[in-house]
């Protein structure tokens, strides 16, 4: 993670607490769905995908940053991953997405960050994807850059995020463990009413319904009524948007991306990014008329890969069938439902532009709540 520090770290030093010192939702107990993470329960479990952050936090208003997913290490324009882009709620800024949805695939990692800064992503991918080697001759290239709005915590109209922040978190990603919570495209963002940022979970299938993964990731930026594994949360702490004049705003964003090692192709993908928007509505979010809650699904299977120069007229590739595909829907609900709570698990109290704060969910008063309900067993 690349962080840009002009204040002393006592004053942020919440935001910059390394991954395992933070607990995540499995950590105290709480497991949402009936279907298995997997080894990390992370977007990382999905064989290749690789993530990366750059963390941007200096003086009193600058809280924002870049957060890069790369669905395999290699040359993604001359070999591109089928795909799809689905619009929960469209008053967002997600470039590429008609290309995505027109050709069903995509040729770029993907990049968020926040709204402003939604051209310099792509002005840095297709530096990135240029300068790949092989793509000496390419002119045109979709670059996929989603956002969320952090202008609450963040000096959004300084637009602070620069091409040598995207290419760090593009060129230091990795496998392994993801860093959650303010980290990234999420250091500046707010969901719920308290502290939202990067979350990530993962669900893997039993051999029985063909062993595949699901990854998740999603940038939480959003409003509604915060419920965690169904306890309602936000009605039993009185917070929850409406409910007063600071919680009138439920306006944000988030996105999701969702990666699996299955077989499919575009029309199917389309379909589990779909369900993703049942995973954000299981944890009380409602998609307000100004967020843009979008998700992007992918699949990293090597068998359905396309290539820029096919050497045939005809595609024969495996793809499996729709039947088979309703399992993968259950765990693209279940991981986008962890990876938005893991999200507020992991953030912590922000304060940021003009003197603005969120706060971070307050695990005191959450925990003997998820006991009460017995979603936590005593």
């Amino acid at each position: 993670m690349t962080v840009k520090i002009a204040i002393i770290i006592l004053l942020i030093g919440p935001c910059l607490l390394k991954a395992q010192e933070k607990k995540r939702l499995r950590d105290y107990g709480v497991k949402i769905g009936v279907m298995q993470p997997g080894k990390l329960n992370a977007i990382t479990d999905v064989p290749g995908v690789k993530v990366g952050h750059t963390t941007l936090i200096s003086g009193d208003s600058v809280r924002t940053g870049v957060t890069a997913i790369l669905p395999y290490d290699g040359n993604i324009f001359q070999l591109k991953v089928p795909a799809a882009a689905y619009a929960g709620n469209g008053f967002g800024k997600l470039a590429g997405s008609t290309q995505i949805n027109e050709l069903g695939n995509i040729e770029t990692p993907i990049v968020l960050t926040n709204t402003l800064n939604v051209s310099t992503g792509i002005d840095a991918l297709i530096d990135y994807t240029l300068n790949k080697e092989g793509n000496e001759k390419v002119l045109s290239i979709n670059a996929v850059v989603g956002e969320t709005n952090d202008g609450v915590l963040n000096d959004i109209r300084g637009r602070h995020v620069t091409k040598a922040d995207v290419l760090a978190a593009l060129n230091n990603a990795t496998s392994g463990v993801v860093e959650e919570g303010c980290v990234g495209a999420g250091t500046g963002t707010i969901c719920f009413g308290f502290k939202g940022g990067i979350g990530t979970a993962s669900r893997k299938l039993p051999a029985s319904l063909g062993g595949y993964t699901v990854g998740v990731l999603a940038q939480t930026n959003f409003g509604g009524e915060l419920e965690v594994d169904g306890v309602p949360i936000g009605k039993e702490l009185e917070k929850f948007n409406f409910s007063n004049e600071l919680l009138n705003n439920v306006d944000g964003s988030c996105m999701i991306i969702v990666a699996t090692d299955a077989p499919l192709d575009a029309r199917n993908l389309m379909r589990i990014a779909k369900r993703a928007m049942l995973g954000l509505g299981k944890t009380g979010g409602i998609a307000s008329n100004g967020s843009g809650d979008y998700a992007i699904a992918f699949s990293t299977n090597e068998e359905v890969r396309i290539p820029y120069k096919p050497t045939k007229k005809v595609m024969y590739v495996p793809v499996l069938q729709n039947d088979d595909a309703s399992p993968l829907f259950m765990a693209t609900i279940e991981a986008t439902e962890e990876a938005i709570l893991n999200s507020l698990f992991a953030a912590k109290t922000t304060t940021g532009f003009n003197g603005k704060k969120a706060e971070a969910l307050p695990l005191d008063k959450v925990i003997p709540l998820l006991k009460k309900y017995n979603s936590i067993k005593q």
